[in-house]
């Protein structure tokens, strides 16, 4: 070709042609695939972004699918949710209908105990809603003047044990006792039970001051006991408590020795005050002097008692320890009332029970506990000796104790039907689990609870009460007990709901994890899982099978009720998150197909051609391409001119 030699103008048009075919195929192109940056060639920046946009838009792409499968898994969850809380609004119906039913059985029961009760004829309830069986007393007392007694008259002119100290000496108090200088002292010298040793005792101002006299003066006999006891335990020979007792009583001072037997006693002597130097001597003290008391402790009241006939009687002794124990600083037995006191303390001591002893002022009374034909008190070997020496010498205020035995009468009488009626219903272990009525004189026996009662105590078949061994049964409330069968049923229905709430193998009922991804780089996920990983089931919800006893109370009842709201409230707060989850996932899958929208415009944008821009240019071209044709035309018509010449 390089042999050819062409004109300039034909070079031209030639070369015009040729850019502008190149031009056409590269119009052509775009035209076709729509693309204005079909290769790394073409546009080397715009090529790789857009490759870039496009490949995360890819990806994000591939996430709609996942996002979607999460969306039906949280609506399966959902869908358990809701048929689960209609579920429970059964039960709890179902636990109202079984609150406002009050279809108990009962039965209606005459009363005949017979004309002569022995008193122990009951009426037993067990089963039922009863934990344990529960007696009722058919009958009662016949009232007072039943059991046997015995009186003994008492002379209260007389004062019993008047010489039975243990040994003691009084002292008179007379107004007061005024210690004004230091110096002033009040000696006296003890003795208790004979040992033989005497202690001096000294009491001075120390003393008075000791037990809170700011005026050093002793005022009365209490006064005067405490300073005689702090002096005696200050000397330390004796001990106030241990070995001898100092009492105050009606302005006396008594001291006492604590034991008792022959050789008890208290010496006092060498009785004296001392003049502190002020010139005054310590007055009143005429009440204490030089004394001394022997004690006996064989002194006794004795009787034999025998209580409802047991044929042994048992001995009683009333001795100085007893008369002691009721509080008499004298001594004695001063009115009926100490007697009865140390009647009743000698009972104790020998261990007679079933008597109460009483007094009218006049009579003390011995009453049999029991009552029936075998009631009875019968004293005997009544004795009274004065100085222990086996005689009886009738003293001590007993004018006499007469024994007068009880013969006994019937003492139980028939309860009435009202009467049975109060002590049932008012009966706490009965409360809400029986009630009674009289209904037209007949007990009427209502068994609220769902399993059977027994009624023992009942002849059947004439359906007479008369607290015998017969029985009878009451039947349960079968509406509360059908009731109990259909919650459990629908209890059962919650556990194959919470079962059967899964999609694509997982279930979010039963703890399962469902974790979201939401971008390319999985930096943005979200966990979507029950509260705490807990199956939502019966048993998570505090749900249990129920025995129809469980419907008995209308307590129970109203705790289970609150249970089964509880557990609305926890099944409706979980499906409020899992329909917040949803949402979310919702509006991240809204966003994601935008974000998806947005890179692809993007990369189009990039790499696309303008369509109608280069439907122009292709016009443009082929206009182009016809006017160099001719214009080449032209240019080869004049290199052939000189053809003409020839």
């Amino acid at each position: 070709m390089s042999d050819i030699t062409l004109s300039a103008g034909v070079r031209q048009n030639l070369l015009s042609l040729q850019n502008t075919a190149d031009m056409m195929a590269t119009t052509q192109s775009r035209l076709a695939t729509g693309k204005k940056v079909n290769s790394a060639l073409d546009n080397p920046t715009n090529f790789f972004t857009s490759q870039s946009l496009n490949n995360r838009a890819s990806d994000l792409s591939s996430l709609l699918d996942s996002m979607s499968n999460g969306m039906k898994t949280l609506e399966a969850a959902d869908n358990g949710l809701t048929s689960m809380t209609k579920t429970l609004e059964s039960m709890q119906s179902t636990l109202r209908q079984a609150r406002q039913d009050k279809s108990f059985e009962k039965t209606s029961y005459s009363v005949d105990v017979g004309s002569n009760p022995a008193g122990t004829e009951q009426l037993t309830f067990s089963g039922g809603a009863l934990g344990a069986a529960e007696a009722i007393d058919l009958t009662t007392s016949g009232g007072p003047g039943t059991s046997g007694t015995a009186t003994a008259t008492y002379a209260t002119s007389s004062s019993a044990f008047a010489a039975a100290t243990s040994g003691a000496v009084s002292a008179t108090f007379f107004s007061s006792l005024t210690f004004d200088d230091g110096g002033d002292q009040l000696n006296f010298e003890i003795d208790v039970d004979g040992t033989g040793s005497p202690a001096s005792i000294t009491i001075d101002q120390s003393i008075v001051s000791g037990i809170g006299n700011g005026d050093n003066v002793i005022a009365d006999d209490t006064e005067l006991a405490e300073a005689i006891t702090a002096a005696i335990n200050a000397e330390g020979t004796f001990s106030v408590g241990t070995d001898l007792t100092v009492t105050s009583f009606m302005g006396e001072v008594w001291i006492q020795s604590a034991s008792s037997g022959a050789s008890a006693s208290i010496a006092i002597s060498g009785v004296g005050v001392v003049d502190g130097g002020g010139g005054n001597t310590i007055s009143n003290t005429s009440g204490l002097a030089d004394s001394a008391a022997t004690g006996l402790d064989e002194e006794a009241i004795s009787f034999g008692i025998d209580v409802d006939g047991t044929g042994s009687p048992t001995t009683v002794t009333i001795g100085h320890s007893i008369v002691q124990s009721i509080g008499n600083h004298d001594l004695a037995i001063g009115t009926i009332d100490e007697l009865q006191e140390a009647i009743e303390a000698g009972l104790t001591e020998a261990g007679v029970t079933g008597v109460t002893v009483s007094n009218d002022g006049t009579y003390i009374t011995f009453t049999s506990d029991s009552q029936g034909t075998s009631s009875s008190v019968v004293l005997s070997s009544i004795e009274a000796d004065a100085d222990g020496d086996g005689t009886d010498e009738g003293l001590y205020g007993l004018d006499s104790i007469v024994s007068t035995p009880g013969t006994g009468e019937p003492a139980f009488v028939a309860k009435s039907v009202d009467t049975l009626v109060a002590e049932i219903n008012s009966n706490s272990n009965l409360e809400g689990k029986i009630r009674a009525s009289n209904d037209n004189g007949k007990l009427r026996i209502e068994n609220q609870s769902t399993n059977d009662l027994t009624v023992t105590g009942v002849t059947a078949s004439t359906g007479t009460i008369d607290g015998t061994t017969g029985t009878d049964t009451i039947g349960g409330n079968e509406v509360r007990s059908d009731l109990a069968t259909q919650f459990n049923d629908l209890r059962d229905q919650l556990d194959k709901l919470s079962d059967d709430s899964s999609f694509n193998g997982i279930n979010l009922l039963q703890g399962d994890l469902l974790t979201m991804t939401f971008n390319e780089t999985s930096t943005s996920t979200l966990d979507i899982q029950s509260e705490n990983g807990e199956t939502l089931n019966s048993a998570f919800l505090g749900l249990s099978t129920i025995e129809a006893d469980a419907l008995d109370a209308d307590t129970d009842i109203d705790a289970l009720i609150s249970t089964v709201k509880s557990a609305l409230g926890t099944i409706r707060s979980q499906a409020s998150t899992f329909g917040s989850n949803l949402s979310m996932v919702e509006n991240r899958e809204d966003f994601t197909k935008n974000m998806i929208n947005t890179l692809e415009t993007g990369a189009d944008d990039l790499v696309l051609a303008d369509t109608n821009e280069e439907a122009a240019n292709m016009l443009a071209l082929q206009t182009r391409q016809q006017l160099s044709s001719t214009a080449l035309s032209l240019a080869s018509q004049a290199d052939q001119a000189v053809l003409r010449l020839f």
